[in-house]
């Protein structure tokens, strides 16, 4: 195996990891919506999951792991994605929050601040921000 396909092999598991994880968000509420639907195509596109993938994925999503990204910058990206799936309904109900914060401290964020951190990105989308000044706005947000 060549150091090209190791370096896709892992960075299509990265995606399929990352992809599931907003799929469990999605489903949450236990309805997946038109726009959540929408959200889930479009993003699987940018991830590159082929259709059988997509597929599998939506029919158990947990079978993949969360890889926590080693950079910050990254972690935000995929708190980003996650944050929208979640707000896609424009509802933030007990069980959304709940998993948010789940896949947060999945992603590295300290058990401390997650609450604040979970809070803040989810004021940030009420603002239709994107994702350059969400990762701005959340690196600044104690200052």
């Amino acid at each position: 195996m060549s150091f090209s396909d190791l370096f896709d092999s892992e960075f299509k598991s990265r995606n399929k990891s990352h992809f599931s994880a907003i799929v469990r968000v999605a489903i949450a509420d236990g309805d997946l919506s038109k726009e959540e639907k929408e959200f889930l195509d479009k993003l699987a596109a940018r991830l590159e999951i082929s259709a059988a993938e997509y597929e599998e994925i939506l029919e158990n999503p947990s079978k993949y792991p969360i890889n926590p990204p080693y950079l910050h910058t990254q972690r935000l990206e995929r708190l980003y994605d996650l944050s929208r799936m979640v707000y896609v309904d424009h509802v933030l109900g007990p069980k959304q929050r709940e998993v948010l914060v789940k896949f947060a401290l999945a992603l590295g964020f300290t058990p401390g601040n997650v609450g604040f951190i979970v809070d803040k990105a989810m004021s940030l989308l009420l603002l239709h921000v994107d994702l350059d000044t969400f990762t701005y706005e959340m690196t600044h947000m104690n200052k």
